[in-house]
């Protein structure tokens, strides 16, 4: 696939915060996302990477992806997968329990109450 074939993968653009790790070393780096496809990811961070290392980064929902960093400009660089992933799902809610959330990005529940939570103030 050459550059203009990739330009045309569908992206989603997003902000969420992923763990990576670079081949190597064993320390993890809290990178953000800024965009993902099925094939890559741009991120940020303050990591310090060449083109063509290898990396793995975890993503929210999907696991570890194992890569390699495609092209870095200042603390940006771009990860191109070893194998294509479901990007859709980075952006979905967490299957979790809902109580490991902080209560306010729970959605409202109607028995808070009931469960001894005092209901949220308006600001």
């Amino acid at each position: 696939m050459d550059s203009s074939e990739s330009r045309q993968i569908t992206r989603e653009s997003m902000f969420l915060m992923a763990d990576l790790r670079v081949d190597g070393q064993d320390e993890l780096h809290r990178v953000k996302v800024r965009n993902l496809s099925n094939g890559g990811m741009m991120a940020e961070g303050k990591v310090r990477v060449a083109s063509g290392s290898p990396v793995s980064v975890h993503l929210r929902n999907i696991g570890w992806v194992d890569g390699a960093v495609a092209w870095v400009q200042d603390s940006r660089f771009g990860i191109a997968f070893r194998e294509e992933v479901e990007a859709k799902l980075a952006r979905m809610q967490s299957s979790g329990d809902m109580n490991e959330l902080p209560r306010y990005v729970r959605p409202v529940l109607l028995d808070d109450r009931a469960r001894g939570n005092p209901p949220l103030r308006k600001i």
